[in-house]
């Protein structure tokens, strides 16, 4: 799974007819601190996401499928799956002897 951000979406005059009704985003991948990583991707949204959500995205055929359509077997290969609300991190824990 990756995290990123929604930074558009994608308008396709025909599509495949199992994607119909499905919208296309343009995503970019983004570190837990926020951080732009990596090349945009595209993918279907399957949780109504928007510009500017935060959103895990899993880029595997048989889960985007199945998440972005309903049915197994569509090409697709990555699908937004969820938006993020926050994201906690743990601080640095520095080692300690006890010496």
């Amino acid at each position: 799974m990756l995290l990123a951000r929604v930074i558009g979406n994608v308008v396709a005059t025909t599509k495949n007819a199992r994607y119909e009704g499905a919208r296309v985003m343009l995503c970019q991948p983004v570190t837990p601190e926020g951080e732009e990583t990596g090349a945009t991707i595209l993918a279907l949204d399957s949780v109504d996401a928007g510009a500017g959500d935060t959103v895990l995205i899993v880029q595997e055929g048989w889960g985007a499928s199945t998440a972005a359509t309903g049915e197994p077997g569509a090409a697709i290969d990555t699908a937004i799956i969820g938006v993020v609300d926050r994201i906690d991190l743990l601080k640095s824990e520095t080692a300690t002897s006890d010496n």
